[in-house]
């Protein structure tokens, strides 16, 4: 998980449990998924160095938690898998918060038969990703982030998470 300089990014990450389920990840597991997302991957990026300073909270949340935060900045009065909320960069120095709220992680996992972890990788993977600037309004902004998204799980040792959608 080394950048082609062999460095980690450097970055701070303080990791929020406001949810009582089971299942989730320990504070390593989050810091190594977004390491991994902070590594210059994608064709724009090489070269660039050991990649994105940034400094990170993320919150794992309750569905009542995650609904409220959904229909207060997002308008949608429910609770989604994701949401990120990205400050910009300050001194080379990107910030921001990501929320995953439990309930619908786990729910979203059972239902598309995949490993809990596994998911919560890529959606850990995914708000880095929106804080980073990418998004998936368009298709051709779909396909680029979703392309880094596997990449990024793939050297994390997950499969691809889309390829239940592509057969």
């Amino acid at each position: 998980m080394r950048s082609e300089a062999g460095k980690l990014p450097k970055f701070s990450l303080a990791v929020q449990y406001a949810s009582a389920a089971d299942g989730i990840p320990q504070r390593a597991q989050f810091r190594r998924w977004v390491a991994a997302a902070l590594l210059p991957l994608s064709r724009r990026e090489r070269g660039r160095g050991e990649g994105e300073r940034a400094q990170i909270t993320l919150r794992i949340v309750d569905a009542e938690e995650g609904r409220a935060l959904n229909r207060d900045y997002r308008g949608k009065d429910y609770a989604t898998n994701v949401l990120t909320f990205a400050y910009g960069e300050e001194g080379g120095v990107l910030a921001g918060d990501i929320v995953l709220c439990a309930p619908v992680v786990e729910n979203e996992a059972h239902e598309q038969g995949k490993a809990l972890r596994a998911h919560y990788a890529h959606l850990t993977v995914h708000g880095v990703l929106h804080m980073r600037g990418y998004d998936h309004e368009t298709g051709h902004e779909a396909r680029e982030m979703e392309a880094l998204e596997v990449e990024i799980l793939h050297l994390l040792g997950f499969n691809d998470p889309y390829a239940s959608e592509k057969s």
